[in-house]
């Protein structure tokens, strides 16, 4: 087992490797171009996101869909992610995460486009969508559908499901001492009530849990960077500094190279809102709106709050509190850095940050959730649902009281499996994002009071 996880691990460093990361970036950058630059409309589509479209077909609301994408994009990353760029690359770290999402909201807004654009209705009258439908029904190339299909079917269970409730029984055993068998039991009861009822179910639950995890989470890191008010400008200082001079930072930060400093904030960014993964378009496709830039919109504000926001956050918390105190700091990698700097509000801190952990990942696995089950569907039809829901709901349990580290590297492998596919759709279809974006968002009359009526008539029917 050993030898195979270090085979794994291998794949995995040459599949997360330089190539993955230029082509990440070589789309970021392409469908910024191609859209005019659409993080121009962030906060339209954060309107947008609070608007209901009564004018509009669909399975759930706007928000809904971005909630539930949130859901599953909104995790671990955000806290032991972002303490893990910062002790590999240095303070520096934190821009390149910044400014990867800020790029990567193009990419965002191209694949929840897609997802619209191409989607079927199934016999139930529910809605389904993603890049394996761009791949066949946007450029006739439906093995790279299957393929895609088949990484996340696979990949969720273990990214979005095991390794997510793993986290939560480690989280709350080592604050609450409770034994993992008993925190998977309960994960596996209150996850199964809340899958089983399908997308709706999910998203109602996270159309709660989101705002106010996301909301209590980023007050925890409001108080400390005023805890840490002097210390503020200097972490500001060493982030823009670090990003392109790492060894001129100094304070106790680590050594690191301009190349490894701009890859740990890169793939971290990357791996934290997953544009460009080809995940978060699968709930989008679901979402009630009058077209397919509409939803897009509000798809792509999902990185402004997720990167822009709470991994900004994160990074100043660390940095600050890093250069406030790097004795009582030094040594601390991943959760423990960020315990050690939640360690400053007094009593609530650790509280807060657990808090954090177990939410994030809890929602996270009823994201992926969706996303699996729809690519189980594309791939053997509607009759796979309630035994994928039934599976997920005990595998669970067993994520809560297995090993690993295996497992681990395995999805993460397959996510990066996941992002070639979607990007030969990206890339293959940039045309067709590039007119969406023009007609509905940039032309006069497309203004957001009044964008143009799209019929989705032409979303044909799933004959599985």
């Amino acid at each position: 087992m050993e030898a195979f996880n270090n085979f794994v691990s291998a794949i995995n460093g040459v599949v997360w490797g330089p190539i993955m990361l230029v082509l990440l970036i070589g789309t970021h950058v392409l469908l910024t171009i191609r859209t005019k630059c659409i993080q121009r409309k962030t906060f339209t589509g954060i309107k947008l996101s609070i608007t209901p479209d009564k004018e509009a077909s669909g399975d759930i609301g706007g928000f809904a869909a971005l909630a539930t994408a949130l859901a599953a994009t909104i995790g671990t990353g955000n806290i032991v992610g972002v303490a893990t760029a910062v002790g590999t690359g240095g303070p520096g770290a934190v821009f390149w995460m910044w400014f990867t999402g800020l790029l990567g909201m193009a990419t965002k807004f191209g694949e929840a486009t897609l997802a619209v654009k191409y989607r079927v209705k199934a016999k139930d009258g529910s809605y389904i969508g993603g890049p394996m439908y761009a791949l066949e029904r946007g450029l006739g190339q439906k093995w790279l559908g299957v393929l895609f299909a088949i990484f996340t079917g696979i990949a969720g269970f273990g990214i979005g499901n095991m390794v997510q409730g793993n986290s939560i029984a480690e989280s709350v055993q080592g604050t609450f001492g409770v034994p993992k068998v008993v925190t998977g039991v309960v994960l596996m009861v209150i996850t199964g009530l809340v899958i089983l009822g399908g997308v709706k179910s999910i998203s109602k639950v996270c159309e709660k849990l989101i705002p106010f995890m996301a909301g209590l989470y980023i007050l925890g890191c409001i108080i400390i960077c005023f805890i840490n008010a002097a210390y503020i400008p200097a972490a500001f200082a060493a982030i823009i500094k670090g990003a392109f001079n790492p060894a001129a930072v100094g304070g106790g930060f680590v050594g690191a190279t301009v190349t490894a400093c701009i890859r740990a904030g890169v793939s971290r960014g990357l791996f934290t809102n997953e544009s460009g993964l080809g995940s978060a378009p699968i709930v989008d496709a679901c979402a009630a709106t009058r077209n397919p830039a509409r939803q897009a919109l509000i798809s792509m504000s999902g990185v402004f709050w997720d990167t822009i926001v709470v991994c900004l956050l994160t990074g100043l918390v660390l940095v600050s509190s890093i250069i406030k105190d790097p004795v009582g700091m030094e040594g601390l990698v991943g959760a423990n850095m960020t315990a050690g700097a939640f360690n400053a509000i007094p009593v609530i801190g650790p509280a807060v940050l657990t808090f954090g952990l177990i939410t994030f990942a809890w929602s996270t696995i009823l994201g992926w959730s969706y996303y699996g089950e729809r690519a189980w569907v594309y791939l053997v039809g509607v009759k796979s649902i309630k035994p994928f829901r039934i599976a997920w709901t005990v595998v669970v349990l067993i994520g809560c009281v297995a090993a690993l580290d295996v497992v681990w590297n395995v999805a993460d492998t397959l996510n990066a499996c996941m992002a070639f596919p979607n990007m030969v759709a990206l890339i293959g279809l940039s045309g067709v994002i590039a007119s969406e974006a023009k007609k509905y968002v940039w032309d006069k009359d497309a203004e957001m009071g009044g964008l143009l009526k799209w019929m989705d008539d032409e979303a044909p029917q799933l004959d599985k």
